[in-house]
């Protein structure tokens, strides 16, 4: 690595400092995400990357107090009493139309990079967000009324962190990117 590299690698850089400081939020307050703040972030997870530009992933969004309730009920890893939420679905009859097979994980991968950029949109505007994944798919699909071929995948729970809440959890050392990596030649 040359000097100029290690320069610019060091620079400080919005996106990176984001990514830096972006937790993972695991209560919540009760304090209402406004509709515009919805909308920011839902409008920055149409330029989450995914497979091939094909844009498979549909967003069902809600901050509906009932409609959250039923989420909870069904999702034994919500934590978390958001304010907000983004089901991440994919549409499974347009990856058919595009040639993806049932057991292809193109279409996984995507609801991950539009889980990321949702969750990083809202932490730029000041949004809690956590991942959730512990749910039913088809209770989901039913209480929210979704199309045949539309399957909830994640949920995005969005709301303002709720002061004395959990901190982030530490399992021992904190891991670096050498941890995680290994060059080959």
């Amino acid at each position: 690595m040359t000097e100029a590299d290690r320069t610019s690698a060091a620079a400080p850089n919005e996106v990176l400092a984001a990514i830096r400081s972006r937790r993972v939020v695991r209560s919540m307050s009760d304090r209402p995400v406004a509709r515009a703040d919805l909308e920011t972030i839902l409008d920055a997870g149409r330029w989450a990357p995914s497979a091939g530009n094909r844009h498979l992933q549909r967003f069902v969004a809600t901050d509906h107090p009932g409609t959250l309730r039923v989420l909870r009920m069904l999702s034994p890893g919500m934590i978390a009493r958001p304010a907000a939420a983004i089901v991440i679905c994919t549409d499974g009859a347009l990856a058919v139309d595009f040639g993806f097979r049932p057991d292809v994980p193109g279409p996984w991968i995507d609801v991950g990079t539009a889980a990321a950029t949702l969750m990083l949109a809202a932490h730029a505007i000041g949004v809690g967000a956590g991942p959730v994944t512990s749910f039913s798919k088809a209770a989901v699909a039913t209480a929210l009324g979704l199309p045949d071929g539309l399957q909830p995948d994640l949920i995005v729970c969005l709301g303002y962190p709720a002061p004395g809440g959990p901190g982030p959890m530490r399992r021992g050392r904190r891991v670096t990117w050498q941890d995680l990596t290994t060059f080959v030649p």
